[in-house]
C-alpha cells in the first residue's frame, strides 16, 4: 500500500515473482468511471472508491477461499479501506510504501501512459492514514532490497 509514486506495482510485481505467486494490481479493478475522473485530475470521494473496494473485497475472499497466493499493490490509504479489505485476517499482511512527497512526485512526472497524474498526490497525502500495524519501509529504497525486506518479515514472522 502507499501513494501513487510510490512504487506499489514495481515492488508488488518482483515479490510475486520472487515467492512464485500471483500479481495483482488495484487500479485495474476500477471502474471505468473512476479511471476517467482521475485522467480529469479530480480526485476520488469515499463514494467514487466505495464500489472499487467492495470487488477487491470480494477479490481477496475468493483468492483466500481458493488458497492463493496473491500479492495486491493497492493505495489502501485509509484505514477504514484496510479495515474493508483486510479485517482481521491474519493470513493478509500490509505493506507500507513510505517516502517523500518529492520523491514520488518525480516518479509520477517521469511515467508515462498512467491515468494517475501529479495533480493528485497532494489528495493522497491528505487523505493518507499511515497503518499502526503493516511492514513499512522506505520507498526510496532499491526495489530488491525492498523485496528482500518483505520477504524476511514474512519469514521471520515480523507482522
Amino acid at each position: 500500500m502507499g501513494v501513487s509514486g510510490s512504487g506499489k506495482s514495481t515492488v508488488g510485481e518482483l515479490l510475486a515473482k520472487s515467492l512464485n505467486w500471483d500479481f495483482k494490481d488495484a487500479d485495474s479493478f476500477h471502474p471505468e468511471a473512476n479511471v476517467e475522473k482521475m485522467s480529469r485530475g479530480v480526485a476520488l470521494e469515499d463514494a467514487d472508491r466505495l464500489p472499487w473496494l467492495l470487488v477487491l473485497q470480494e477479490a481477496i475472499d475468493e483468492w483466500l477461499r481458493e488458497g492463493r497466493d496473491v500479492v495486491l499493490a493497492c493505495s489502501a490509504l485509509k484505514e477504514a479501506y484496510r479495515q474493508m479489505l483486510v479485517g482481521d485476517r491474519q493470513e493478509v499482511k500490509i505493506v507500507y510504501l513510505k517516502g517523500s512527497f518529492e520523491l514520488f512526485a518525480r516518479r509520477l512526472k517521469q511515467r508515462e501512459n498512467h491515468f494517475m497524474k501529479v495533480d493528485l498526490l497532494t489528495s493522497q497525502f491528505l487523505a493518507l492514514e499511515e497503518p499502526k500495524k503493516a511492514i513499512a519501509l522506505d520507498a526510496s529504497s532499491s526495489v530488491e532490497a525492498i523485496v528482500q525486506s518483505i520477504i524476511n518479515c514474512l519469514e521471520n514472522g515480523d507482522i
